[in-house]
């Protein structure tokens, strides 16, 4: 499987080293699938995405985690990267539903700009081996997954997400008047 939009979309550089995709990740925010790089407003993604995972060995576990690599600000990402979701155990041919949610979900809610939200799939080593963070902000996929002997991702999507708004700033919701004299 190509990665060669994680590339173009700087996910691969940001967050990741180059990897080759070994295992099929699908994700579904209310039933609509991730496709990398496309966009969703921060209503379709308020309620966790169900991720199902590919392979066959119930005995292989994986962990998932969900970043922000552009917060707070994709021009100055001082946070980068802030941890949305960690799920550990998850078993091979599941989904989240199965793991355990270490870092319970915390829906993307970006004040500026554009945000790409990257969940990357790591396999275990084992169960009960990987250990959630003390804190989201800051949070580096690459040295966590050093620490845990996680090695290369196993599989990896992201999207854009931005304010229902748009990030054009404030929004009128005064009374409308007319300028026109009777």
């Amino acid at each position: 499987m190509s990665n060669d939009s994680l590339i173009t979309g700087r996910v691969v550089g940001d967050v990741l080293d180059p990897f080759r995709s070994t295992v099929d990740l699908e994700v579904l925010f209310n039933g609509r699938p991730i496709v990398n790089g496309k966009e969703f407003r921060t209503p379709a993604v308020s309620d966790k995405p169900r991720v199902e995972i590919g392979g066959e060995d119930l005995s292989v576990t994986y962990t998932l985690v969900m970043v922000d690599p552009d917060a707070p600000n994709p021009s100055n990402p001082t946070l980068r990267e802030y941890l949305h979701w960690m799920v550990t155990d998850i078993p091979a041919s599941t989904d989240d539903t199965y793991g355990r949610e270490v870092v319970c979900y915390e829906s993307p809610a970006p004040a500026t700009g554009i945000h790409r939200m990257v969940l990357v799939l790591f396999r275990q080593l084992g169960r009960d081996t990987v250990l959630p963070p003390s804190m989201r902000h800051n949070f580096n996929t690459r040295a966590f997954a050093r620490r845990y002997n996680l090695g290369a991702p196993v599989a990896a999507k992201y999207f854009n997400c931005q304010r229902q708004a748009g990030s054009g700033g404030p929004k009128f919701t005064g009374p409308y008047t007319s300028r026109r004299h009777p």
